[in-house]
């Protein structure tokens, strides 16, 4: 072999694994089954996990300003099917920053591509994946104490990124291997040789374009399109496009995924999206408040295929919500929580836990991508800009020593009682590209009438933020198709699926879509300890070892 340095890896895609640079990234390394419960409440078979739990909480009565307290117990039993399908990803917006940056990312990591940059040689991993890249507590060392941590992934069995068939729609028709030119998102080492892997995607599937939901500077790249306008036939198409992408790849499941530009919010209307059939039938007159990303909602429900939403717009319209219930079909959303909004959940919670006030939360962004662009019509920003602004409520609404109440029968505005002013802007400055600015600035009230200033100046590469959130959204969902449940103290006999709005995912969502009539949870701390819980409940342990008694007694 040459000794020059285009026969070495790093300069050409490796063909094998031995001829890698490097060694594969734990991120992206293949593990075993190796984690076994030893319980009487947790039983392995060839097929399934089965654990009971026992979920504790407390049922409290207000009278008269007393507070009376009474611990419950309901016990449950879950089963979790050990074997994982061969699972298939259909994005809607496969051609964009996002899609293009995660095929590419699948790609180097499954051929194992390194990459050479102006600091050296680069290897593929998921960092930036909670589910990849992130560890959970099971217990500890019986000698020593000490915490034993292990990859959250390991404790189910779910499904390896390298392992998700690739697939999706797009308005723009451009090939896989130049969208990802495109985005200017990777570095051109790794653009280079992952190129020919990207090429044998091809071209997106033609997707729904309504020049009414996404900005006028979209439709220049709208050159792949389902054509008409009849929405019952494009519901239809999107079915059979579904069903085609399943069977051509022998898919066990399909997630689908939006993650196409932000549209406008739809009305809600009575008598069009208010219900599941009235949805229905609203789709099969084309009526004009029926959203692409709703439409697509619509198809995978009636696939039995899981949807997910990672943009901000109201894709699940409450006949959506009815429609899923009715078919038991799980949804998820909304949108992506990566950089400004992730930070502002874990500080705003962290003042108001120390029992300081934020008076002001002010966000401004600007980066140049063509989310930005999208962003910057007026119709798709307040999409953005209202699920932003909600990622506090629930800290302030936690404090009322701190907030006042609402007034009784308060409406509007008004009916969140006291609450932090609160504003968010962004621009799109092209200049910049992927790169987003986010800067900061929280104004609080301190002790005996003092001031706080907190600035924080954020610049992150902004796909490269979002994609392992879709990595992490679509294996957790994938994950919890195969989760069955019984509560044994209504003496369920049968294990049934769990509800269809997969509230678990709100860790990753700037505005998580839960259960009907439930509080929205948006402490990002509240919502990783929900997901550690349920993924330990599955295998029958305890869902919080913080305590740590045996350090605070003899």
């Amino acid at each position: 072999m040459s000794n020059s340095p285009a026969n070495f890896s790093g300069y050409d895609t490796p063909v094998s694994d031995l001829e890698s640079i490097v060694p594969v990234h734990p991120t992206a390394a293949r593990r075993p089954d190796y984690i076994t419960v030893q319980s009487e409440n947790t039983a392995y078979t060839n097929d399934h996990i089965t654990a009971k739990y026992s979920y504790r909480g407390a049922d409290v009565v207000v009278s008269d300003g007393q507070f009376t307290v009474t611990p419950t117990m309901k016990p449950f039993e879950f089963q979790t099917k050990r074997k994982v399908g061969k699972t298939g990803l259909m994005m809607i917006g496969m051609g964009g920053n996002n899609g293009s940056t995660l095929c590419a990312t699948i790609l180097a990591n499954k051929h194992n591509i390194s990459w050479h940059t102006k600091d050296g040689i680069q290897q593929p991993n998921y960092i930036g994946s909670v589910l990849r890249a992130s560890t959970v507590c099971i217990g500890t060392e019986p000698g020593s104490g000490r915490e034993v941590h292990v990859p959250i992934s390991d404790v189910l069995p779910m499904v390896h990124p390298n392992d998700i068939v690739l697939g999706g729609w797009d308005i723009s028709g451009v090939p896989m291997d130049r969208a990802m030119e495109r985005a200017r998102v990777l570095a051109y080492d790794l653009q280079r040789q992952v190129a020919p892997h990207m090429a044998l995607l091809g071209s997106p599937l033609p997707s729904i374009y309504y020049p009414d939901f996404i900005a006028a500077n979209q439709e220049a790249r709208a050159d792949n399109v389902i054509p008409g306008t009849d929405k019952q036939v494009h519901l239809e198409h999107l079915r059979s496009d579904i069903r085609r992408f399943k069977a051509d790849n022998d898919l066990d499941r399909v997630v689908v995924f939006w993650t196409a530009n932000t549209e406008r919010y739809s009305d809600i209307i009575p008598g069009v999206n208010d219900t599941a059939d009235h949805l229905l039938a609203a789709i099969r007159s084309s009526h004009s408040e029926v959203s692409p990303s709703t439409l697509f909602a619509v198809a995978s429900i009636l696939e039995g295929e899981p949807f997910v939403n990672g943009a901000p717009q109201n894709t699940f319209v409450p006949g959506v919500i009815e429609l899923a219930e009715r078919y038991k079909s799980f949804i998820g959303g909304d949108d992506l929580k990566s950089g400004q909004t992730k930070l502002k959940s874990v500080l705003a919670e962290f003042l108001v836990n120390a029992g300081i006030k934020p008076l002001s939360i002010a966000s401004y962004n600007h980066l140049g991508n063509n989310d930005g662009h999208n962003l910057s019509a007026e119709p798709q920003f307040k999409s953005k800009e209202i699920s932003k602004s909600s990622v506090v409520d629930d800290m302030v609404n936690a404090n009322r020593l701190l907030y006042k109440p609402p007034a009784p029968g308060a409406t509007g505005k008004a009916a969140k009682g006291e609450h932090p002013d609160h504003i968010v802007v962004i621009k799109y400055v092209p200049a910049v590209g992927d790169s987003k600015r986010a800067i900061d600035e929280y104004y609080s009230e301190i002790f005996c009438g003092g001031r706080q200033t907190i600035n924080i100046f954020n610049e992150c590469e902004d796909s490269l933020l979002a994609t392992p959130l879709i990595l992490d959204l679509t294996i957790l969902t994938e994950l919890l198709t195969r989760v069955n449940y019984r509560d044994l103290s209504a003496g369920q006999a049968e294990f049934a699926p769990l509800y269809p709005v997969l509230s678990l995912l709100s860790y990753m969502c700037k505005a998580p879509l839960v259960k009907p009539g439930t509080d929205v949870v948006n402490s990002l701390g509240r919502q990783r300890n929900a997901l550690e819980g349920f993924l330990k409940a599955c295998i029958g342990l305890e869902t919080n070892g913080d305590l740590l008694l045996e350090t605070r007694i003899w």
